[in-house]
């Protein structure tokens, strides 16, 4: 065993778990403040969900022996036949410590489409989605990627970190599933303004840490490879950044917090699955595209009229397909040309084809079962209200007089109505 190469594969995985909570922070911030604590849990259910999932057949599933070249067979089920002595075949690492950083991306990529989703659905539904989404979407495409035998691992697809894995399979799929769901109620002519903009500038921020795990813990070793990696996921998300901003500032006249959170989020995308094969000027190339094409594809939920509540599809699918497009023509070492950029193209549209088919198919079968869309008079009040029992901030000591607040029971009850007829509006 490689004991510098085992703990840095185990520091990454617990950074990629960071990403978790982190996108429940970027994402509840961006929600209206009757939906904040629906927002982050959408996101957090996922840790315990795919967790168990993953253990108990998704690993199989994934990076068992390949079927086919499209799935792996059940050989790992409950990780039978893995133990603590197990080494992987290509380092010298445990293969446990591989299982679970690969966990840590089945939890994160069907949090990734909750933000689409934002306002609107039933918790419980939710999760049985997301269940269902990673048994049937991302653990047979992670085979497909990743896995030996994988058919697009034998095409030679690059996807260093999970550019389609991850970023178009959950880009496409929340698309798939908020065109089942419809649009909220009142989009898109109410304003439905983000609640807290310093929880969405945390959010990123733990995000852009997590991310440094998330794409030079994928080498699985350290060497140059990894600092390169991790080297290029700075580049182009400080790119993105700027590529975002100077479109705002020249469409809209403004240059927001919003913006420049959102702008980190689709260079770290755009970078996830081509840092490792480009050169650093590869990286900004691939950030500034990036932020300049995102933050153009986020306005066309409302030119095309489907309801992307947080811009899921317009980050993560098309900074997606940005990295890995990109990567065909700028990789180095004599890897880009038409003929690689021909098989990201494959990789990408492929995966996108399965991933919405499918996803559309488990939304609507739950939509038409069990109900996937809350109740009007639920969404009207406030998803955390409705599946929680909870709201995310106490606004009972908020205002009033000395003498007011030694009203009557009566008095302060219809004083907090008020108050809390005016929050959820």
């Amino acid at each position: 065993m490689n004991g510098a190469d085992t703990a840095f594969v185990l520091v990454s995985a617990s950074l990629v778990m960071l990403m978790t909570p982190g996108l429940a922070f970027f994402y509840g911030g961006m929600v209206r403040v009757k939906s904040a604590l629906n927002m982050l849990i959408m996101s957090f259910i996922s840790l315990g969900i795919m967790g168990v999932l993953w253990v108990l057949y998704g690993y199989s599933l994934a990076f068992g022996p390949d079927t086919g070249g499209v799935i792996g067979n059940l050989d790992f089920i409950g990780l039978k036949g893995i133990g603590p002595e197990s080494l992987t075949e290509e380092g010298g690492i445990p293969v446990l410590a591989f299982v679970v950083f690969q966990m840590m991306f089945a939890i994160l990529t069907p949090a990734l489409m909750s933000g689409a989703l934002a306002d609107r659905v039933k918790f419980g539904s939710w999760a049985l989605f997301i269940a269902l989404w990673g048994t049937v979407v991302y653990f047979p495409v992670a085979h497909w990627v990743w896995a030996d035998g994988g058919w697009l691992a034998e095409l030679d697809v690059i996807d260093f970190a999970g550019g389609t894995a991850v970023h178009i399979n959950a880009g496409v799929g929340a698309l798939a599933a908020a065109l089942v769901v419809g649009k909220r109620i009142g989009f898109p002519k109410e304003p439905m303004r983000p609640h807290n903009l310093p929880l969405v500038v945390l959010g990123a921020a733990l995000l852009w840490f997590g991310w440094f795990g998330f794409n030079a813990g994928s080498e699985l070793a350290v060497d140059g490879t990894t600092a390169n990696m991790a080297l290029n996921t700075q580049l182009a998300t400080g790119a993105a950044v700027l590529g975002w901003l100077v479109y705002e500032r020249l469409r809209h006249g403004a240059c927001t917090t919003l913006g420049a959170a959102s702008g980190a989020v689709a260079g770290l995308v755009a970078i996830t699955p081509s840092g490792a094969d480009v050169n650093a000027m590869g990286a900004l190339a691939i950030g500034v595209v990036a932020g300049l094409v995102c933050s153009w594809a986020v306005s066309l939920k409302y030119k095309l009229g489907y309801d992307d509540s947080l811009d899921v599809v317009g980050v993560h699918l098309v900074g997606g397909v940005i990295g890995t497009l990109m990567v065909g023509f700028l990789a180095v070492d004599g890897v880009g040309g038409a003929g690689q950029f021909g098989k990201q193209a494959i990789g990408a549209f492929s995966v996108m084809v399965f991933s919405f088919a499918v996803s559309w198919l488990l939304a609507k079968l739950i939509q038409v079962t069990i109900g996937f869309r809350a109740d009007e008079d639920d969404e009207t009040a406030g998803v955390d209200r409705a599946f929680h029992a909870e709201t995310a901030y106490d606004f009972s000591a908020v205002g009033g007089s000395s003498r007011s607040r030694a009203g009557s029971g009566a008095d302060r009850d219809a004083a907090q109505a008020a108050r809390d007829k005016k929050v959820d509006a």
